[in-house]
């Protein structure tokens, strides 16, 4: 891989400075001099390091085999802990609302573009983010008695109004109650929080961070709880994100700011699971 072929993937993937540093064990200010350019010919076993932690472009496409879905039928938790979380398991057959409801109750999957896509077990740090953010919006709409209603996963959400694509992100509002019926909601909810895993970053980062985009979403927030860094889209504004941290204080763009999530409160209450 080129060093503009990384540049661009760089930005594609929205992998910041440090993560690569990390991920790659390549130092941050040769990253940096890197990917701003000022060092155009790096050590070749640099560029092999760096290669590496990008993935390929089909790693989040890759379809299963007809024995995969044997073995996932066999072994059912096999596909609730293990690293395929996030994988295709249809193989490519398009499936419909109809197909999707008639999936087992409880079973932990997101349809996109008719195709299905296991989700995962969450982790303690994980749905400790998304309770605690949920309340804090639950408080704000109830202080200033208004209309917006916040949900959680794994509440379903009708992204496109067609029957391709249902997903259940980790925390989102809505605002519009013409949006909402007594089983899912129907359109793009104003904003939508995603809290990354490390098996399901390039879910969230790319493939439903560009159809949240395309359906209208007005903000999206990624959480890296890894990292310890929020990326915020306001797609009504900018194609772009922000990258703030667990000691930032965020306002959040569909109340003009008025409401704000302070980081740094969130991660005293959990930071005793990031602990050995």
């Amino acid at each position: 891989m080129t060093v503009q072929e990384m540049i661009e993937r760089k930005k594609e993937y929205g992998y910041s400075n440090k993560m690569i540093s990390e991920l790659s064990g390549v130092p941050l200010g040769t990253v940096q001099k890197i990917f701003s350019g000022e060092t155009d010919s790096p050590r070749y076993q640099t560029v092999q390091a760096l290669s590496k932690i990008f993935p390929k472009r089909t790693s989040y496409s890759q379809r299963f085999t007809e024995e995969d879905i044997n073995m996932f039928a066999e072994k059912p938790t096999y596909m609730q802990n293990s690293s395929a979380s996030r994988l295709p398991i249809n193989r490519g057959v398009a499936k419909t609302l109809d197909d999707y409801m008639a999936l087992p109750e409880g079973a932990r999957i997101e349809m996109i573009d008719g195709t299905f896509y296991d989700m995962g077990g969450p982790s303690n740090v994980h749905q400790r983010i998304a309770v605690i953010i949920s309340s804090l919006f639950e408080n704000y709409i109830d202080s200033n008695k208004g209309k917006c209603l916040t949900f959680t996963s794994p509440s379903d959400v009708q992204l496109d109004c067609d029957d391709k694509t249902v997903v259940q992100p980790d925390v989102y509002v809505v605002c519009d109650r013409d949006k909402i019926n007594k089983d899912r909601t129907v359109g793009a909810p104003d904003l939508i929080i995603e809290i990354l895993s490390p098996n399901n970053w390039h879910m969230d980062m790319i493939r439903k961070k560009n159809k949240y985009e395309k359906a209208g979403v007005k903000e999206y927030w990624i959480i890296n709880p890894v990292e310890k860094e929020i990326y915020v889209y306001n797609f009504k504004k900018s194609s772009d994100f922000i990258t703030y941290t667990f000691n930032d204080e965020i306002p959040v763009s569909i109340w003009n700011g008025k409401c704000k999530v302070d980081f740094k409160k969130i991660y005293n209450k959990i930071s005793f699971l990031y602990e050995e």
